[in-house]
């Protein structure tokens, strides 16, 4: 009979180890590889919507690449805003109030009716639900017709009224409040109650502090929505002055002329708020969401 000797266990135990390392750091770098590769396909679009933005258009089209241009028209900057025919600084103010007007409202209806549907004993509660993910099966173009048909009659075309107004509330965002309101510590609210608060006070003095990092969250993400709307803010703001700025965007780009430099610098300027909106907000972002209940 053959017995294994302390030595050679201890020796296959080692190699064990070192195999495993060795498996580790190639895990490892073939991670950071896939990273850095992700990380170049995103940024290649940013790099050439500077390059160009801050390009002629004779570069922008010509034959041969530059990859930055030697002479930088900064003048492009001004010429995007000095433009007769586009008040794009108007567009930016225009963008900001309905994005800003409607991640507040939207927050507000969508928290609301998401925490009266976890926590408010109804019987119709849930069939008052599944109508609300009903909402999500419907598409837009069906009830696009009927919305400006009724802003139309009050009046409200060419209007910050017709341009929030109908985004108040959002059915999917309706639906992420309630399954992240479901998994809400009831102890917390108890304790409210137990201090003489009713519905309204447990979620304004309880459930909304202690809820700050899924707000963040499902505000960036209202307000990325509200600040790339196109086709509703397109047909509601007939008048150049209440175009926003994705509107203001596609103004530049005609079937007589197209003006590269200045739509692309006119595109860098309108997803300025939005990188910036981004880089402070995505750790909330990324906690919100992972808060929601949605697994998988």
């Amino acid at each position: 009979m053959t017995t294994t000797t302390p030595d050679i266990r201890e020796t296959a135990s080692a190699k064990g180890r070192r195999s495993g390392r060795r498996g580790g750091v190639i895990g490892n770098t073939g991670l950071y590889i896939a990273t850095g590769i992700a990380a170049f396909l995103f940024l290649v679009p940013f790099y050439i919507l500077v390059r160009n933005a801050l390009s002629t258009d004779s570069k922008i089209t010509g034959e041969h690449w530059e990859f930055f241009p030697t002479n930088i028209q900064w003048g492009n900057i001004s010429e995007l805003f000095d433009d007769p025919s586009v008040d794009f600084a108007r567009s930016l103010w225009n963008s900001l109030v309905v994005a800003v007007s409607m991640t507040v409202g939207i927050l507000l209806v969508c928290s609301l009716a998401g925490y009266a549907l976890a926590r408010i004993p109804y019987r119709h509660a849930n069939k008052i639900f599944y109508m609300v993910l009903g909402t999500l099966m419907v598409p837009s173009s069906v009830t696009f017709v009927p919305s400006f048909v009724l802003v139309s009659s009050l009046g409200w075309v060419d209007t910050y009224r017709g341009l929030i107004i109908p985004g108040l509330f959002s059915g999917f965002t309706c639906f992420l409040f309630r399954q992240y309101f479901l998994g809400f510590p009831k102890e917390l609210e108890e304790a409210a109650r137990v201090d003489g608060l009713g519905y309204w006070g447990a979620y304004w003095r309880v459930v909304v502090p202690n809820s700050l990092n899924f707000f963040a969250a499902m505000a960036t993400i209202t307000f990325i929505n509200g600040w790339n709307a196109f086709l509703w803010p397109l047909v509601i703001g007939q008048d150049p002055s209440s175009w926003t700025v994705q509107v203001a965007l596609s103004s530049y780009m005609t079937n007589q002329t197209v003006v590269f430099h200045t739509i692309f610098m006119a595109t860098a300027v309108s997803i300025l708020p939005l990188v910036f909106v981004f880089l402070f907000l995505q750790r909330w972002l990324v906690q919100g969401i992972a808060q929601t209940g949605i697994k998988g």
